[in-house]
């Protein structure tokens, strides 16, 4: 009790000194937003002297605007007792699921997918899918260590427990199907290791596959029926879904065949990506020399990685995969140290699903995975998705907070008692 009325009446003089949890994760994300504040302004220099009038500084400071925000969300969050997440979580869970639904029928439509919801009076675009993961996660943790003693019952534990990720992934999937499928696995994994059995989880595997192996077969048969020409989907008619499936297939089978640069977008964004790592070499062109961000569509946000290798080298992107590397591990001591079910898996599910976006849009980047439209946490350009990753690490610290405020009890007690 006395280590936590010091820790309330500590002076404000310091940030760093009212700082707790993990310092290493603390590390990272301070290395991320220096690594993002310069491939940032790098890669939105054409398009702020287009949109600004040659004010190649508007993104930057923008930028600058969304990690300070940013920062102060995880401090805030890390402040906060992860006990209390359990508490909203069930609440946050049931307000994702009618915001997916709106979003899925009459959601703002950008890049052929409807994806967002439009915030009114400050006018600013809502990815719900980012709201939807966060509360699922929590969510699952909860459900996970309240179902320990039966989670090796079918109908018990494993049904409880798949049916929220379930419901999520079906309805994020129509318009985000990467997305979906990272969800999925990310909880999958989680399941795992929350003592899910083997075959149970097998056996949704199986199911998950099959529209998996569906859409693999439809852009095979397309690509034959095309006669080995690889065509831009047709995206002016018909509904949501079915110009999001013909997405798919263009993907996929861009991905497999490849595909005309002139006619397919997929086709010429990997091919200037591969250009841009080319240019890199091992140690790169240096800061703010690409070329490639010319003329690579989105270099600040689903391409961004792809700058960073052409400006830093191969040296450079090994680094950013150490980075996320070594948040993963720190998080995994995190989970073995913490005493309670709950935290253990809530900072485990979150730091999972960081590390795993991350991995899956550097695949992308060199072409080992389909084009996916998934941003390179805590460094693509700013905006809703980069808060809500900042939220997710304040809660990964909230929980290490906790963990090393026990541990120092502990060792009190034991001197005491000595």
């Amino acid at each position: 009790m006395s280590n936590t009325t010091t820790i309330e009446k500590a002076p404000f003089g310091s940030l760093g000194s009212r700082t707790k949890g993990d310092k290493v994760i603390w590390t990272m994300v301070v290395l991320l937003a220096v690594v993002s504040l310069l491939v940032v302004y790098s890669s939105t220099g054409l398009l702020a002297y287009k949109m600004y009038k040659g004010n190649t500084e508007v993104y930057l400071f923008k930028q600058s605007a969304f990690i300070l925000v940013g920062v102060l969300v995880i401090y805030f969050a890390h402040q906060v007792n992860y006990t209390v997440y359990s508490k909203v979580a069930r609440i946050l869970f049931l307000i994702s699921i009618p915001l997916l639904f709106y979003t899925l029928f009459f959601g703002v439509k950008l890049n052929e997918g409807s994806r967002w919801i439009r915030l009114p009076i400050i006018n600013m675009t809502f990815q719900t899918s980012d709201l939807a993961k966060l509360a699922l996660f929590m969510y699952l943790s909860r459900l996970l260590s309240k179902k320990q003693d039966v989670i090796k019952d079918f109908k018990k534990g494993f049904l409880p427990v798949i049916t929220p990720v379930a419901v999520v992934c079906v309805l994020i999937a129509p318009a985000n199907l990467s997305t979906a499928l990272l969800i999925g696995a990310t909880s999958l994994m989680l399941l795992f290791i929350g003592r899910v059995r083997a075959k149970h989880l097998l056996m949704t595997i199986g199911v998950a596959l099959i529209p998996v192996v569906i859409l693999v077969m439809a852009a095979v048969i397309r690509h034959k029926s095309d006669g080995g020409v690889v065509e831009r989907p047709r995206t002016e008619s018909g509904s949501r879904l079915t110009v999001r499936v013909g997405t798919w297939i263009s993907r996929v089978e861009t991905f497999m065949y490849g595909g005309k640069e002139d006619v397919d977008d997929n086709n010429y964004q990997v091919n200037q990506a591969k250009i841009a790592i080319a240019k890199g070499g091992i140690l790169g062109k240096g800061p703010g020399n690409s070329e490639q961000r010319n003329f690579l569509p989105h270099p600040y946000s689903d391409f961004i990685y792809a700058i960073i290798i052409e400006e830093y080298g191969l040296v450079g992107g090994a680094f950013i995969v150490f980075i996320y590397l070594i948040f993963l591990l720190r998080s995994i001591r995190i989970y073995r140290k913490c005493p309670y079910a709950f935290g253990a898996f809530l900072s485990l599910g979150l730091s999972f699903t960081l590390v795993i976006q991350a991995l899956a849009n550097m695949a992308v980047n060199v072409n080992l995975f389909p084009v996916t439209g998934v941003t390179l946490p805590l460094v693509s350009m700013g905006g809703s998705s980069f808060l809500f990753t900042c939220l997710a690490i304040g809660i990964i610290l909230s929980v290490a907070r906790n963990v090393e405020k026990e541990a120092k009890q502990i060792k009190e007690e034991e001197a005491v008692a000595a």
